[in-house]
């Protein structure tokens, strides 16, 4: 008789969790909702994020505020995200390889890669080397030769550190034999007044800069397998004699612990978000190349691009011991 009733306790007390957590996530959102950026405003993630921000409040029936969190090429925003209260009403943007590249060149970087519940993957951008347009170096060749005499001088700003910047140009560097030397910043937003001011050579930023400073810069490559239609002009590394394809992916995560049927909830909104023919003309118009991948297929491409990192950091002798 003693044994029936504890297991009836325990039964109950079982069900009685089950119901708070139904209750706790019933009726989800009813407050605002934070999303974190981990980037200088003014880069892609800021971009999108201000594209997404009003169709998200109007799906979601609930304000959206857009808050900042720079430092660490996103380790900052991404550790703090991980100790975060998992109800859905702290979300923060992340990126691929950045998300990747941290923990393993890092060492401890304040979170793990799989510690961030996948959402949804929205966007990605192939990195794009840029010179400004009154610079001598009309081609990449003529870059490529610069940098071969004068070995260390040629600076390469960039979006943060383990970032798709910084492995663009060390890719650079071992596939044309020279030695650029690779300037961090906190973000795209801050990294383009550096070339602007010419307080660095070019930079390896992203598609998204060659369509929005045409005019004021010169683009010489793009990482990507092929032509981007809004930049036809623009030769690929692989047209040109280098094997280099890199960029980013970018999307939002929740802390790690987030009910499934919140996280449902919100890619369910950013679906609908990114498939709104408005926001999609934006992002076209920007540079961006338009993801449409829910928690499931966003948590794969992160493992399988976990897997081809490795690899290539370690080719690279970047992974900390």
């Amino acid at each position: 008789m003693r044994k029936v009733a504890i297991v009836s306790i325990a039964l109950f007390v079982a069900l009685a969790m089950v119901g708070v957590a139904a209750a706790g996530t019933a009726g989800f959102p009813n407050k605002r909702i934070t999303y974190n950026i981990c980037f200088n405003p003014g880069g892609e993630s800021d971009i999108t994020a201000r594209f997404q921000e009003q169709p998200l409040k109007k799906v979601l029936g609930q304000d959206i505020a857009i808050n900042y969190k720079i430092g660490g090429g996103g380790a900052l925003c991404w550790s703090e995200l991980v100790q975060t209260k998992p109800d859905g009403y702290t979300i923060a943007g992340h990126n691929l390889p950045h998300i990747a590249l941290q923990p393993l060149e890092m060492g401890n970087a304040g979170y793990k890669t799989l510690d961030l519940k996948n959402i949804y993957m929205f966007e990605s951008t192939p990195n794009l080397l840029l010179v400004r347009s009154d610079s001598p170096y009309k081609t990449l060749k003529d870059f490529v030769e610069y940098a071969k005499k004068t070995p260390g001088a040629v600076t390469v700003g960039g979006s943060g550190t383990s970032s798709a910047n910084d492995l663009g140009t060390t890719m650079l560097n071992k596939a044309a034999g020279i030695q650029l030397t690779y300037v961090p910043f906190g973000g795209t937003g801050s990294a383009i007044p550096a070339l602007l001011g010419g307080h660095v050579t070019a930079l390896m930023t992203y598609s998204t800069m060659g369509t929005q400073y045409a005019g004021k810069f010169r683009a010489l490559a793009i990482a990507s397998e092929k032509r981007m239609d809004v930049l036809a002009d623009v030769p690929t590394f692989k047209e040109l004699g280098y094997d280099i394809v890199e960029g980013a992916y970018r999307g939002v995560a929740a802390p790690p612990g987030t009910p499934d049927d919140v996280v449902k909830v919100l890619a369910d909104a950013f679906d609908k978000v990114m498939r709104d023919p408005e926001v999609k003309k934006k992002m076209d118009q920007n540079g961006f190349k338009t993801e449409f991948m829910g928690p499931e297929e966003s948590l794969a491409l992160v493992k399988k691009k976990m897997v081809e990192y490795e690899v290539i950091m370690k080719e690279l002798g970047r992974i900390k011991k």
